[in-house]
């Protein structure tokens, strides 16, 4: 650690959020989520699939989050774990290549999505409990905010990269008016498809600053009972968290509301897909709008957070998430809060575009102060087990929203009321913040 500077260290953190965010903007929401619904073609079947795969790697998420982060506490080391991660990444992200139109095998496609994607949850979980060894308690909110911003920017970069050169239109053509490069058959979807290989690569070229430049602050242990001593430790710290009551109301608080928020991310694509009729490229502009005030706001949360702390900063953003989540339900190509419009009418999607702007805006300094909040509240001597049960909270109910949301849009066939659950996710979430210390249990 001493030979390489502090700056370097913070600058190798950064590239993890540069580096991993297309698997969430790319994949997850903007790209290949909406040319999934596409391939599907029944929107509200595909925003059910979705859900159910999404719910269930939530699920694996909860249950292994909090071991492998009482792992990597008594083991001190947090790298190797996320070496193991990032290969998961990138296989899962490399394989929705095979996502072909006319060959297309829902289960496996599902399994490779799920496999990228828990592999960018947990490389994650690791990464995240490194922040407070990068700066003082009051520089922590900058870092965080500056490394979301960092983040969001490497997404934009990537999401114009696809709009531009490879997602094709129904011409065949970019929305540059070319033919995807490299040969790739805009008839095959191989461009729209490319977003895998793109996100696989992106990823493995820019995690080379950080394996290059961050370390692990611990020696690694060569405990013989490291499995059972971890375990041991994940159990004293999960019986003691209602003696702790600052901790336990803020876990509870955040699982709801980044649930809620990832349910956000999650279906937008295949929300506006369904339900406003949007392109790929519709959708793709819609992120590249969000992906900016995402970028914006998380650099200006960051100072807020630093002058002003956390809480303030997560409280003012659920609000605005909440009311957002009460518009996207009453937004359709028919009608616009209970007004109806024409079929070719502008306002949907005028609306639509704003809330955009909206959850971009308030989701990037969501994440931002909540993990500056999680590292004021957690023991720091068990970080990483920290962050592993932060993780916990915001998988625990990661299963469940996706499923309801499923399970509600099967039911009733509506892609606007499958949305509702997140209403009251984003309240509970609020509600429980009111009994969080704003300095934290371990001050």
């Amino acid at each position: 650690m001493a030979e390489i500077s502090a700056r370097k260290r913070i600058w190798g953190w950064f590239f993890f959020d540069w580096a991993s965010q297309p698997y969430n903007t790319l994949i997850l929401t903007f790209v290949f989520a909406p040319y999934f619904k596409t391939v599907v073609g029944d929107g509200a079947q595909a925003q059910a699939s979705w859900g159910f795969a999404v719910g269930t790697c939530g699920l694996i998420i909860a249950i292994l989050a909090p071991i492998l982060g009482a792992f990597a506490d008594n083991s001190g080391n947090r790298l190797r774990w996320i070496w193991l991660f990032s290969v998961m990444y990138v296989i899962g992200s490399f394989g929705l290549w095979y996502a072909a139109p006319d060959n297309f095998n829902m289960t496996l496609i599902l399994i490779l999505f799920g496999i990228g994607l828990i592999g960018m949850e947990f490389a994650t979980i690791f990464t995240n409990a490194m922040l407070p060894d990068l700066g003082s308690r009051e520089e922590i909110g900058s870092i965080s905010g500056n490394g979301w911003a960092f983040g969001y920017i490497g997404g934009l970069l990537t999401l114009i990269i696809m709009l531009l050169l490879f997602v094709e239109q129904e011409n065949g053509k970019t929305l540059i008016g070319m033919t995807p490069p490299f040969g790739l058959d805009p008839v095959a979807k191989e461009g729209t498809r490319f977003v895998g290989p793109l996100t696989a690569v992106w990823y493995a070229l820019f995690m080379i600053p950080f394996f290059l430049w961050v370390r692990d602050p611990k020696p690694v242990s060569s405990d013989p009972l490291l499995v059972r001593h971890a375990l041991a430790s994940l159990w004293k710290t999960l019986k003691s968290l209602p003696r702790s009551p600052s901790l336990f109301a803020y876990l509870s608080s955040s699982m709801f509301y980044r649930d809620a928020l990832n349910g956000m991310y999650t279906f937008g694509g295949i929300y506006a897909a369904g339900v406003l009729n949007w392109s790929v490229v519709d959708v793709g502009i819609f992120g590249i709008l969000a992906i900016i005030t995402g970028a914006i706001f998380a650099w200006i949360g960051g100072r807020a957070d630093r002058r002003f702390g956390p809480k303030p900063v997560i409280t003012t953003c659920i609000l605005v998430l909440t009311f957002v989540a009460i518009c996207i339900v009453f937004i359709s190509r028919e009608s616009v809060f209970g007004m109806p419009v024409e079929p070719d009418s502008k306002l949907p999607d005028i609306g639509f575009y704003i809330l955009g702007a909206l959850i971009g805006a308030a989701g990037g300094a969501l994440q931002s102060a909540s993990r500056t909040m999680m590292v004021r509240q957690a023991n720091p001597e068990r970080m990483t087990e920290a962050f592993g049960l932060y993780a916990l909270a915001g998988k625990a109910t990661s299963f469940l929203a996706p499923f309801l949301i499923g399970i509600i849009t099967a039911a009733t066939g509506s892609q606007q009321l499958g949305v509702s659950p997140l209403i009251g996710l984003f309240v509970l979430g609020l509600v429980l913040l009111i009994w969080v210390k704003p300095k934290g249990t371990h001050t």
